[in-house]
């Protein structure tokens, strides 16, 4: 059994949607080295971020929606970004406000934003830069 290296992370209010993810990203990452976290509560997410990091799992992107009832994406965005500067994350979202993608693009906060609903290619694009960044093989 390999042990594992890597962890996504996808943050969605709406757990069919992460039910879509699991699915494309399971054909995307084909890699048993690869733990791939769901949350519908970003402040979860934030938890368990930490502890992955501690454990020192490799986080290889976050994915999160825009719109959730705890807390926007650009402002989950911005609270991971404060404590781990180096993690890359991508905004997958059909209601996110164009004036904080833009700022969070201009801060280089964002490594990606795909509009819901959205394409499995352009998905597997962003993720495929991800991966080959990270030499993941």
């Amino acid at each position: 059994m390999k042990e594992l290296r890597y962890a996504v992370i996808c943050v969605d209010d709406d757990p069919m949607i992460l039910q879509v993810l699991a699915f494309q990203l399971d054909k995307i990452l084909n890699n048993k080295s690869i733990l791939i976290e769901f949350y519908t509560n970003p402040n979860d997410a934030l938890l368990d971020i930490d502890t992955l990091i501690d454990e020192e799992i490799d986080i290889i992107f976050v994915l999160v929606d825009y719109q959730m009832p705890e807390m926007t994406g650009a402002e989950l965005i911005r609270k991971i970004k404060s404590k781990h500067k180096d993690l890359n994350c991508l905004m997958l979202s059909g209601q996110a406000n164009s004036m904080q993608v833009s700022e969070l693009e201009k801060d280089n906060l964002l490594e990606k934003f795909i509009e819901k609903p959205w394409d499995e290619e352009e998905l597997r694009d962003a993720i495929v830069k991800l991966i080959d960044i990270k030499s993941i093989s």
